[in-house]
């Protein structure tokens, strides 16, 4: 993912949270924000909190973020900051449901404007 694509800083953070956009599903919450730049960007949030191993955190990121690369070509995704948080310690069986449940909650969040 290019660098640009990656939100990193917690003002960037705070924006998306504070846009009030968001739908939690029983793995996952997302928030969503259009940012008018042309382009989608990805933050992640998994804490140490449910993932105390960080073998198992990075997993989980790089389901999260692959998922989103394939699902980055939808016309009103390009366009909008995306937050996505763990909720719940994962099992392993359920790395499946996660990319399901974000596609769900990616495709709902859509209709999120100005």
């Amino acid at each position: 993912m290019p660098k640009h694509c990656k939100l990193q800083k917690a003002s960037e953070f705070a924006a998306i949270i504070n846009f009030k956009c968001q739908i939690s599903g029983d793995l996952i919450q997302i928030y969503a924000k259009p940012n008018g730049l042309g382009y989608a960007r990805l933050g992640l949030i998994v804490s140490k909190k449910f993932e105390r191993r960080a073998t198992r955190r990075n997993r989980i990121k790089r389901i999260l973020r692959e998922t989103f690369r394939r699902k980055r070509g939808g016309d009103k995704i390009k366009e909008m900051d995306w937050l996505i948080r763990l909720r719940r310690p994962m099992i392993k069986d359920e790395s499946k449901g996660l990319s399901a449940e974000m596609k769900l909650i990616m495709l709902e969040l859509q209709q999120c404007q100005d």
